[in-house]
């Protein structure tokens, strides 16, 4: 039922989309559907939930995958470009949702950026030792750089490789990080 309603949600948007048509993708009655869902919110609200988990769990992943900061930078990236590219769209519900101004749905897009964020801070902060204050204000800049970059990527219809942008986007953010010294040493990244 949830990639179901996810394909109906992608193509449609949240306010266009129907029940039904979720329930006919599904193959199932509408009050099957209704059985597991209350409302077209509750299905929508689980999807999001699914999908922000996914992309959280992603740039953790990125972050863990290496103690190599330069490789770290483009990993998280990275995660961004594959979660843009994926092919149910889920990105369009996080990112590009016509329901933003719900504030159930601002709550999680508004978690998702900051867990994210989080994430990047606690590595920005161990290897730096600038304040959390800062280190998050990094961590959001190099987290919505990377978000706002793959969506205009995927809209450019891939224009540019995956890879090849993946590295001119890690590049960049390298070279800014990259100024800010180890912790402990006069060293940079």
């Amino acid at each position: 039922m949830l990639g179901a309603a996810q394909e109906v949600f992608v193509a449609q948007g949240y306010h266009a989309a129907a029940m039904d048509d979720i329930a006919e993708r599904a193959g199932v009655s509408k009050p099957v559907l209704y059985q597991h869902f209350p409302g077209k919110l509750d299905l929508y609200l689980a999807l999001l939930d699914q999908h922000c988990e996914a992309l959280i769990q992603s740039v953790r992943h990125a972050l863990a995958s290496t103690s190599d900061n330069k490789q770290r930078v483009r990993a998280t990236m990275d995660a961004y470009f594959a979660y843009v590219e994926d092919d149910g769209g889920a990105f369009r519900l996080v990112f590009e949702s016509d329901l933003t101004n719900e504030p159930a749905v601002r709550e999680r897009v508004d978690k998702v950026t900051n867990d994210c964020a989080e994430a990047i801070c606690d590595v920005i902060a161990e290897d730096t030792g600038l304040s959390r204050a800062e280190s998050m204000l990094l961590a959001s800049g190099l987290g919505g750089l990377a978000q706002v970059v793959a969506r205009s990527w995927l809209h450019s219809d891939r224009s540019v490789p995956r890879d090849q942008a993946v590295q001119l986007l890690a590049s960049l953010a390298w070279r800014g990080i990259a100024g800010f010294p180890l912790h402990g040493t006069d060293q940079q990244h």
